[in-house]
């Protein structure tokens, strides 16, 4: 029988966990960055960028914090996932949830991380758009991504 992860909001005391599970998985997926954007887009993370969107995450059997997403206006932020639990639902339960439950219907991704593109066009997004620089005007191309079709996320 397969365990479906549980989706839950964190609180404010989660913040540096949420933070390390963030800096894990761009370490592990974003290998086009460079050491110092990552950790300045680190303390933009802790310091402003979870405060500026509704948080949920899901949590292991010991509460520890293995994937979060943030939305705001329809739109996800951010979706990232402990490198150790890569695999095993934990992404496609946050979008799930965020397309079902938040009205979420597109995102942002960067062209460079092909995984990730993979992923989202896997579950019905398509590109609808593309920025030459990220939201800090840095040259990492971003794709805009719209659900098109649901293969198993409904919106609504």
């Amino acid at each position: 029988m397969r365990h479906y992860p549980v989706v839950q909001t964190p609180r404010q005391s989660d913040y540096d966990e949420l933070t390390e599970v963030w800096e894990a998985s761009v370490r592990a997926t974003h290998d086009f960055l460079p050491d110092g954007y990552i950790t300045v887009l680190r303390g933009l993370v802790r310091e402003q960028y979870l405060d500026a969107v509704m948080l949920i995450c899901c949590k292991d059997a010991r509460q520890r914090i293995t994937g979060f997403a943030g939305i705001a206006a329809g739109k996800i932020e951010m979706l990232f996932v402990a490198p150790e639990h890569r695999g095993q639902g934990i992404g496609q339960a946050l979008l799930q949830y965020a397309v079902k439950h938040l009205n979420a219907s597109e995102l942002d991704v960067n062209e460079q991380n092909t995984q990730a593109r993979g992923f989202y066009a896997k579950l019905g997004f398509e590109e609808i758009g593309r920025s030459e620089t990220d939201g800090m005007g840095q040259p990492f191309p971003l794709l805009h991504l719209r659900l098109t079709r649901s293969c198993g996320l409904n919106p609504g």
